[in-house]
Parts: structure tokens; C-alpha cells; sequence
């Protein structure tokens, strides 16, 4: 009986890390596009302004699923956090110049009003927002299709083994994808002519994106050489999430905003939860030797700390749910580039006909 019960506490682990991981994904995904395309579509300082405000109240707070999800890895699998973070320790450094860069930017942005300085922290928001959503599409392929891992459950590869082609395939995918999320959510809460800037844009990106993402998903499927009935249902969520992409495309052409945002935001979850369903019950691939795999059994803590951990999850977890989406709820006007509030008129030019 003990035995079955820490196995559920197993699963029910790794299934919130999935859920965490999406919840991520599907937030902080159209932060990152919002980063990444604010230069572009908004033409003028009021422009970018109107972009970068509507991630303003929320962007810090999408991040918290990123540390939820970490501190989670560390508690409920401490041997694959170990790994993880020793394998790929100058993947997440990258990842975390590119939080603080794009941190810094968005905070510091509207504390001086030189252009020189504005378009550096433009730049700074955009290399910030691309580079995590470039380096963490990175890992989780990697961590499906397999790096260097010995006997003894440690990283025995270089940093050039996490660079494989299916790696690099996966870093684009988040790439674009992110950034045809965030330029849908940018046609959710933006009107006027950024609103159609943003709808030019996430037409111009939903073919690549839509195009990588059926490719890596159809070789996440059929590379696995598995069978059964957990590829079954990858097979089905992969499926699901192709045609959630194919269908946002012309829910954008529509202006059908709301269900273009929702269809972008249930791909990217269909597509997380195939990765953890093709990943389970293995946590860390191995291309070494598939003995050599890290699984959640292997790798889990002890009964006892997955049990107060589950009591602490289900107490504060429907919290955390509740405030973030009455912040959304409290954010969830348009903007547009000549109504923000406390927006500043230029000064009008001296009279130097008086006196």
C-alpha cells in the first residue's frame, strides 16, 4: 500500500511539473513574444510604450511559474535537478543573463527619457526575450531526445552535446512559436494601428511557426522507437496541437482575437503535455545507454517529502491561480499608442515672436 501510494505521489509530481511547465509556457511565451517583436510593431516611442504595457503588470508574475517549476524539480526530484542544472549549467546562465538583461530593460526603460537610452533597453528587452525562449525550447528537446549521461546518473558530455540538430530544432521552435503567441496576444489587448501591425505580424509568423512545430512534434513521435499506448496518446496531443496552430491562423485573418489567443495558448499546453507524456515515466533521456536514464523513481525524493509537499501544493496552488487571474482580469483593457495614461504631449516651441 505504501509502496502504490509514493508510486502516485511519483506521477502526481511529474504531472504538475507538467502543468507548471505549461502554465510557463503558455505566460511567459507571449511575454517573450511581446519582448521580442516591440521594436517592430511599435513604430513610435508611443508605440512601443502601448506594447511593453501590455505586459507591464504581469510580466514579473508570469516568471513565478519558472521558479515554481524549478523549486518543484528540486524537491519532488533532486537527482534530476543535480543533473539538469550540472549538464546544462551554461545553458540556464545564458538563460539567466537574458531574465536579468530583459528585467533591467522593462523596469529601467521609463527612467530617462533620451532616445539612445530607450533604444537600448529596447534592444535589451528583445535579446532578452529571445534568447530564454531560443535556449529553453533547447532543453526540453534535449531532454527528450537524449545527451550523455553515465552509470552513475551524471552529465558526461560537453556543452557542443546539448547543440544537436534536434536540440537546435527545438530552440527555433519555442523561438517562433513564442513570438506568433505573443504577436496574437498583442492583437487581444491593443487597438488601432498597432493592433494591425500586430495582426501583419502574426500572419507573417503562423506558417514558420506552425511548420517547425509539426516537425518536431511528428519527430518527437516517431523518433521514440516506442509503442503502446502512452505513444497513442502523444500521437493524439500531438495531433491536437497541430491542428490548434493551423486553426489560429485564420481565426487571426477573422480578427477573431479571443479564440486565436486561446487556440495559440491550448497548442502550446497540448504540445507540453505530449513532451511530458512521450518523456514519462523517464525524466532525463540518456544517449549513452537507455539504462542509463534518469526516471521518476530513480530520481524522486522520500515518501514523506512528497507527501507534505502534495498538502502544501494543494493548500497555496489554487491561490496562486485565483490572484494571478484577477490580475488579468484587473489588466485586461486595450491600448493603444495615444491613450496610456500619463502619456506627455511634446512641448510646444517658444513664441519668439513675443516681446
Amino acid at each position: 500500500m505504501i509502496a502504490s501510494t509514493f508510486i502516485s505521489l511519483q506521477g502526481f509530481w511529474f504531472a504538475l511539473l507538467g502543468v507548471l511547465w505549461a502554465g510557463f509556457f503558455v505566460l511567459e511565451g507571449f511575454d517573450y513574444g511581446v519582448g521580442m517583436l516591440a521594436p517592430f510593431v511599435g513604430k513610435d516611442e508611443n508605440g512601443r510604450r502601448a506594447v511593453l504595457g501590455t505586459i507591464q503588470p504581469v510580466w514579473d508574475g508570469n516568471e513565478v511559474w519558472l521558479i515554481l517549476a524549478g523549486g518543484a524539480t528540486f524537491a519532488a526530484f533532486p537527482d534530476w535537478y543535480a543533473t539538469l542544472f550540472s549538464g546544462f549549467y551554461l545553458v540556464f546562465f545564458f538563460i539567466l543573463i537574458g531574465l536579468i538583461v530583459r528585467g533591467v530593460a522593462i523596469e529601467y526603460r521609463a527612467k530617462r527619457e533620451e532616445p539612445r537610452w530607450r533604444s537600448a533597453c529596447d534592444l535589451g528587452i528583445a535579446i532578452g526575450s529571445a534568447l530564454p525562449a531560443f535556449l529553453l525550447g533547447l532543453v526540453f528537446a534535449d531532454l527528450i531526445h537524449g545527451v550523455p549521461i553515465g552509470v552513475s546518473g551524471e552529465y558526461s558530455g560537453g556543452v557542443l552535446d546539448l547543440f544537436s540538430v534536434y536540440g537546435i530544432l527545438g530552440g527555433l521552435v519555442s523561438l517562433a512559436l513564442f513570438a506568433f503567441h505573443g504577436s496574437v496576444f498583442l492583437t487581444l489587448r491593443t487597438e488601432g494601428e498597432i493592433r494591425g501591425r500586430a495582426r501583419r505580424f502574426a500572419l507573417r509568423l503562423a506558417l514558420p511557426a506552425i511548420a517547425l512545430a509539426v516537425a518536431i512534434l511528428a519527430w518527437s513521435w516517431a523518433g521514440s522507437g516506442a509503442a503502446g499506448g502512452k505513444w497513442v496518446a502523444a500521437a493524439i496531443l500531438a495531433l491536437i496541437a497541430a491542428l490548434l496552430l493551423v486553426s489560429s491562423l485564420p481565426l487571426v485573418a477573422r480578427n477573431r482575437d479571443g479564440l486565436a489567443f486561446a487556440a495559440t495558448a491550448l497548442a502550446i499546453v497540448s504540445a507540453t503535455a505530449m513532451l511530458m507524456v512521450a518523456l514519462y515515466p523517464r525524466v532525463l533521456v540518456s544517449s549513452t545507454s537507455a539504462a542509463f536514464s534518469l526516471t521518476v523513481s530513480s530520481s524522486s525524493s522520500s515518501h514523506h517529502t512528497l507527501a507534505v509537499m502534495t498538502v502544501v501544493a494543494l493548500i497555496f496552488t489554487p491561490i496562486v491561480l485565483v490572484y494571478q487571474g484577477w490580475t488579468y482580469w484587473v489588466f485586461r483593457a486595450r491600448l493603444r499608442g495615444d491613450s496610456l495614461p500619463g502619456q506627455r504631449e511634446a512641448p510646444a516651441p517658444p513664441d519668439r515672436t513675443a516681446a
